[in-house]
């Protein structure tokens, strides 16, 4: 009879466990039925040894993992945006190590991956795309559309239709048709290239996805807001600075001319202060357009109209009292764009009108970065590039102040 509390023998012990036979065994008095039933026994034990090993090794596995630092690309969020598996797997893979295997991305060449570029990421292309918003001030208060194809094309009527008063039984004779007009804003890429070591990717310490968006923002915003003021439309948006202007109203000038009034005086303004000139600019636009309506102009212009005083020696400019609220100038709020020039004999220095309106971003919607671990060892370059276009997109919706006598 086997003895059921009997230890293990030593080249079958496990972790912890102790042999205990099926209390069936009692019920067999042969030795045959007591050597099937050791053997039967063993073979169970041998596999349960194997299980709990395995299980301890899952165990330690675990624990060194726990103990590990948590790596930027298993954060949940990314300055509050929810981070998917993909973008985990693009940054820690792709970002860091160059690794594209088993990563979904969208390639921008028929021939090679790595030559044509990688589509980035939902949740990095959205920070991107805030971030300009915040930085850009053409951009936070045009109207931006995302177009699917590298060209966008817009009409614009002149006017509305025409509608007539008849009585109850009279003819309706037909009414005159607006006109339509076709912008396609020229489109330019604009692109961003910096460098960080391969050092400082392999440290997981090392923020990637805030850092890379963080820079292409800043490059962007900067390249992006003065072609929006004064691009040339050659390989780039055309600015508002850069339309054709005139001295002639609303309903005298030509398609996409935008309209300047003269402050009085070359290289400044006429008598003491501005204030009349400004009134003029404001209502010189149509009132179904003042509302949303802003003053763009760089900050040594402001400061010079900061000190405007009305004659009951009161400011033009009104602080706000309200926390993340703009001044006003007139009840208008005023963006500050540096690439507005300063204040000199004929210079297009103050702009107001309403740019949501106005003034057309188009852009196409995914931003895209080739790794370049070569060029310049042993730093890893990321070129992002985003085309980007715009153009003036209703010409009544914004109005210039030209510094001359006329």
């Amino acid at each position: 009879m086997t003895d059921t509390s009997a230890p293990l023998p030593a080249d079958m012990e496990c972790a912890d466990l102790e042999y205990k036979a099926d209390p069936l065994e009692a019920s067999f008095d042969t030795e045959a039925a007591d050597a099937d039933s050791s053997g039967a026994s063993d073979q169970r034990i041998s596999g349960l040894c194997s299980d709990v090993d395995s299980l301890k090794d899952q165990m330690v596995e675990i624990s060194r993992a726990a103990a590990r630092p948590m790596l930027a690309g298993g954060a949940s969020e990314i300055k509050g945006l929810p981070v998917s598996d993909a973008a985990r797997a693009f940054t820690e893979k792709y970002l860091r190590r160059g690794d594209h295997g088993g990563i979904e991305l969208k390639s921008f060449s028929g021939a090679s991956g790595p030559e044509g570029g990688f589509a980035v990421p939902q949740e990095i292309d959205a920070l991107i795309g805030r971030t300009l918003h915040d930085i850009s001030p053409i951009r936070a208060i045009a109207t931006v559309v995302q177009t699917g194809s590298s060209g966008y094309r817009k009409l614009v009527t002149d006017g509305g239709t025409p509608s007539g008063w008849v009585s109850e039984t009279a003819a309706r004779p037909e009414t005159d048709t607006p006109n339509f007009n076709e912008i396609a804003p020229p489109t330019g890429e604009l692109y961003a290239n910096p460098a960080a070591s391969q050092t400082m990717l392999d440290d997981a310490a090392f923020d990637v996805e805030a850092w890379l968006a963080d820079e292409i923002a800043r490059e962007f915003a900067r390249a992006e807001g003065a072609a929006f003021v004064g691009g040339s439309g050659v390989n780039q948006p055309l600015g508002f600075l850069n339309s054709t202007v005139t001295d002639e109203p609303d309903d005298q000038r030509e398609f996409g001319t935008l309209e300047y009034l003269a402050s009085g005086a070359a290289g400044g303004f006429a008598g003491s202060d501005g204030e009349d000139a400004l009134v003029d600019l404001v209502h010189a636009l149509k009132p179904a357009y003042r509302q949303g309506a802003s003053f763009v102009m760089n900050s040594a212009t402001l400061a010079r109209i900061r000190k405007f005083k009305t004659a009951d020696g009161a400011f033009l400019w009104q602080s706000s009292l309200a926390q993340g609220q703009p001044g006003t100038l007139l009840g208008y709020p005023v963006v500050e764009a540096e690439d507005m020039p300063d204040i000199a004999a004929d210079s297009l220095s103050i702009a107001f009108g309403n740019f949501r309106a106005g003034y057309l971003i188009a852009e196409r919607s995914a931003t895209r970065i080739l790794r370049d671990p070569f060029t310049n060892k042993p730093f890893v370059h990321f070129y992002a590039t985003r085309r980007v276009g715009g153009q003036v997109m209703n010409s009544e919706a914004i109005k210039l102040m030209q510094f001359s006598a006329s």
